[in-house]
């Protein structure tokens, strides 16, 4: 991701796929809902082009076989008739609708990695002159996790700081230096900073 958004961001646009038609990652296959809507996040919210694969809004996660990293029922090898449903689909229409009224997220070149305290966590900013988006996702597909979220001076944010929660509302005071975050499998927070 760094070198994507330093050294290529003048000759090259990357879409980042959550998913392929010929790769079903171990992390799907046995992570469940939780670790489509984590990899869902990360897409949508590190590169200014994302995409999804059908299938994908449904959390279709059964491998050819165990150790397989192919689909049992790949449309690589067959027709399928599709409708668009799914359990994702609400979750994919409120991060497009995030994508579009924030301008921090039309960009690849603006996203400063944040430490954390647990390694199963994943933070970062987007920040522009006149938007900041703060996320911070759940690795783990399986527990909720907890830790602090560092909030580093060069970001040029106040001392303290109202954020939203931009998929659930909610309001957080927070600060530069540790704020507090627990997530629950998968989960994410995706917040602008007022």
């Amino acid at each position: 991701m760094t070198e994507l958004a330093t050294e290529s961001v003048e000759y090259f646009r990357p879409n980042f796929f959550v998913n392929t038609p010929d790769i079903l990652h171990e992390y799907l296959q046995g992570g469940g809902r939780p670790a489509f809507e984590a990899r869902l996040v990360l897409a949508a919210t590190l590169s200014p082009s994302y995409g999804i694969y059908s299938g994908y809004e449904r959390c279709e996660n059964v491998a050819l076989r165990p150790g397989s990293e192919e689909y049992l029922d790949s449309e690589k090898y067959e027709v399928k008739q599709r409708s668009l449903e799914g359990p994702l689909l609400p979750l994919i229409k409120r991060l497009n609708e995030i994508r579009r009224s924030n301008r921090s997220l039309w960009r690849i070149d603006d996203v400063t990695f944040l430490e954390t305290a647990n390694d199963a966590l994943i933070g970062y900013a987007k920040h522009t002159e006149s938007d900041t988006v703060i996320v911070c996702v759940n690795l783990d597909p399986h527990s909720a996790q907890e830790g602090l979220l560092s909030i580093p001076a060069g970001l040029e944010l106040p001392g303290s700081f109202v954020v939203q929660d931009l998929l659930t509302d909610g309001t957080y005071l927070w600060q530069s230096g540790g704020n507090f975050v627990r997530l629950g499998p998968g989960g994410a927070h995706v917040m602008h900073v007022r």
